[in-house]
């Protein structure tokens, strides 16, 4: 099956040879974890609590599928990895926001860092862009 990077013109992406956002094999789609970077990039994060990074994970998340051609509503599985899983409904509530219906299934996981010591949630996804 032949897989191929999607090019995310509103998102910046990580440096050569780190990490793609998102590679499409087939009809999937495999989103890389997503953290609250700016979308035009830097290190600084958008927010301050597990509410605010993960409405801003979602945002990102939304326009890797819009690039791909999809939606929020073609995601299929999702990662949730937080520092405090105590703070969890901060993360539902933030989810609640962009996805409605049949959620994704999901699984959550308490790790002990993220990526940079202010980094408190961190998601990846898959979505399938079968068809409908």
């Amino acid at each position: 099956m032949p897989r191929t990077r999607v090019a995310i013109p509103n998102l910046a992406e990580a440096e050569p040879g780190l990490w793609s956002n998102c590679i499409r094999a087939g009809d999937f789609l495999f989103i890389a974890g997503q953290v609250a970077h700016p979308f035009e990039g830097g290190r600084t994060l958008v927010g301050a609590n597990e509410y605010e990074q993960a409405r801003h994970v979602f945002s990102r998340i939304q326009r890797i599928c819009e690039a791909a051609g999809g939606s929020l509503a073609d995601i299929v599985k999702m990662t949730i990895y937080m520092v405090d899983i105590r703070n969890n409904t901060e993360v539902w509530r933030a989810r609640r926001e962009f996805f409605s219906g049949e959620f994704p299934a999901s699984t959550l996981v308490e790790v002990r860092s993220l990526a940079g010591a202010q980094t408190l949630v961190e998601i990846e996804t898959v979505a399938y862009l079968g068809k409908k």
